[in-house]
């Protein structure tokens, strides 16, 4: 039951220009089992930050995080399936070791078992989260697909289950993949920044109504669907 949002805007902007947004994304989405960002530094890196605590139980961390200005950043609040998972080596968003993209997600992937064996036996595996696994396969079919979409797809079918995927890459572009049809993913606008963000896991707009009711150009994705952030905000379905 976690959370998530992808954001980008042409002109660089703060990021806790996104904190009221993130906060209630936390508070009305029930999470605050621990939070985590990634978000694009002036020399094209990635730069992430991740904490066992809520959002709102980490302003120390909240406040470093924020002070930095990016054009893409991605944010997500967690809520884990499996309370078991509690543990730093869980939490998201997941950084590629090659520093080419983070990732986090949503939901549930299901046939992670093999996987999962394939990828401890590589010394590769370090915690009990489902979304490890699928980490670790972008990080291996990264360079071979077309798309950043294509491969979020393309994860989702491997794995199955009930799950939206988020990513930043280093080249600035974000993309959320909607495959969650408990939690929908929408699109929209606060002032100049463009986000696409999951919806409280409620099948409604009451996103807008508890967590962005200032939010602009309102649109869902439909599941299936990918969404990337062109550099403006604008959002790009395929």
């Amino acid at each position: 039951m976690c959370e998530q949002f992808v954001a980008r805007a042409v002109e660089p902007f703060r990021i806790d220009e996104l904190w009221p947004f993130t906060e209630r994304l936390e508070r009305f989405g029930m999470a605050g089992f621990g939070w985590g960002a990634a978000w694009l530094t002036p020399d094209g890196a990635i730069d992430t930050h991740r904490d066992v605590r809520a959002f709102r139980d980490d302003p120390a961390g909240a406040a470093v995080v924020g002070a930095h200005e990016t054009t893409s950043v991605l944010v997500h609040v967690r809520r884990p399936s499996k309370l078991s998972t509690l543990q730093l080596a869980d939490t998201q968003p997941f950084a590629d070791p090659a520093g080419r993209f983070a990732f986090s997600h949503n939901g549930d992937l299901h046939d992670v078992g093999p996987a999962r064996r394939r990828y401890r036996a590589q010394g590769r595996i370090h915690g009990r989260a489902d979304t490890e696994v699928g980490a670790r396969w972008l990080e291996d079919a990264w360079d071979h697909c077309p798309t950043l979409a294509a491969a979020l797809r393309t994860l989702h079918r491997t794995f199955g289950g009930e799950a939206n995927l988020a990513t930043i890459g280093r080249d600035g572009e974000v993309v959320h993949y909607a495959g969650n049809t408990e939690n929908p993913v929408f699109t929209f606008r606060l002032g100049r920044i463009g986000l696409a963000s999951t919806a409280l896991y409620s099948i409604d707009r009451s996103l807008f109504q508890l967590a962005a009711p200032g939010a602009t150009d309102r649109r869902v994705a439909r599941p299936g669907i990918a969404v990337s952030l062109a550099s403006d905000g604008s959002p790009i379905a395929s």
